[in-house]
């Protein structure tokens, strides 16, 4: 029996139970939808003509999936900005958004501060820390939520609220049937890739069989753009091993070219894409072409190719194909974290970092 099959092996290496808390994400995702709908903004937030969310790691990610998604019936922009600073073009017809699980991540704390000196209608995301006692002493709206896990598997408080207030503002279209078409799609995913659905049925479970041992690079393009990050990011943190993306088509000007070389990182590459059928039909063909050029690569010792494999969107909506490809790679990154023998909820070398950031100044 495989071990990715064995219960006993995920009660072992997954004490803090990260997989109950990857499966949960369909009900996460309707709770948080839920609680967005009774929260109010002020009548004068509706004057915006741009959007910048700032945010590190898991709660960045949501505002790359918002982004994507306004970008398909938007004239507003939304910037998702991960630094220290504050962006110039912040004015008083900005939305500032400042996501952050804990509240007290220190750049988004330091952009959100020199944030308050501005005209911007200011907004905050959280479960509470620094960030809401910031936001409360300044009368600045939060949506605060309470839910138990690493900031990456909160990933449906950071993304539903996002896309609820985009609504309420005009920005997109009333999402609640585009929500309840993807939490339908990723609850029937779940039948086919749970830690329940043994290796020989399970696809999840069959790619982080080929990817172990292996530096997974990501392809998205379009929607999918963001979804490869996190599928990157999640790799790091959950399974801890090296993983990279790419975003085509932009990667056919320039990381086409180097498949070949160093040889011993090409033999190591495999390459995961990320694929849906509401793509760009030039996009679909870059696809096939890039898969192909993989394939056709010749390294120095003769070997064929890299090894690459293309996960498929699923569902008819936008959100719903980000949504499932996403779901499906959080169960990658939770499978390849049972076969490197890691525990996947743990993030000891951030929190070793942010204790000796702690002592400077």
């Amino acid at each position: 029996m495989s071990v990715l099959d064995d219960p006993a092996v995920y009660q072992c290496l997954d004490p803090e139970d990260m997989r109950a808390t990857i499966r949960d994400l369909p009900r996460q995702c309707r709770a948080a939808w839920e609680e967005a709908q009774a929260f109010e903004l002020p009548a004068d937030y509706r004057g915006i003509d741009k959007v910048v969310i700032l945010g590190m790691g898991g709660s960045a990610i949501a505002g790359d999936l918002l982004r994507t998604l306004a970008a398909l019936e938007s004239p507003v922009p939304i910037i998702g900005h991960r630094a220290y600073d504050l962006p110039r073009l912040v004015d008083g017809r900005t939305l500032l958004i400042a996501s952050s699980y804990s509240g007290n991540t220190e750049e988004t704390l330091s952009a959100f501060e020199a944030g308050l000196c501005t005209d911007a209608k200011k907004l905050v995301i959280t479960t509470g820390g620094q960030l809401l006692a910031d936001a409360r002493t300044n009368g600045v709206p939060a949506f605060v939520f309470h839910y138990e896990s690493t900031p990456r598997a909160a990933l449906g408080y950071s993304l539903m609220p996002l896309l609820a207030i985009a609504g309420k503002l005009g920005i997109v279209a009333d999402k609640a049937a585009d929500v309840a078409e993807a939490i339908a799609v990723m609850e029937d995913l779940l039948r086919c890739i749970g830690e329940d659905v043994p290796l020989a049925e399970n696809p999840a479970k069959q790619l982080a069989t080929r990817l172990h041992g292996r530096l997974p690079v990501v392809y998205g393009a379009g929607l999918l753009t963001g979804v490869a990050r996190r599928w990157k990011t999640g790799l790091n943190e959950t399974s801890e091993m090296w993983a990279f993306y790419e975003e085509l088509p932009e990667a056919n000007h320039n990381a086409i070219v180097g498949y070949a070389f160093p040889e011993a990182i090409a033999r190591m590459a495999f390459v995961v894409f990320l694929r849906a059928p509401s793509l760009h039909p030039r996009l679909l063909l870059r696809y096939d072409y890039t898969q192909r050029a993989l394939a056709e690569a010749s390294l120095p010792t003769g070997q064929a190719g890299v090894e690459s494999e293309t996960v498929e969107a699923t569902g008819h909506s936008p959100l719903a194909h980000i949504l499932s490809t996403l779901f499906f790679g959080d169960y990658v990154g939770l499978y390849l974290a049972i076969l490197n023998e890691v525990a996947p909820a743990s993030t000891a070398a951030i929190d070793r970092l942010k204790q000796r950031l702690a002592g400077q100044p």
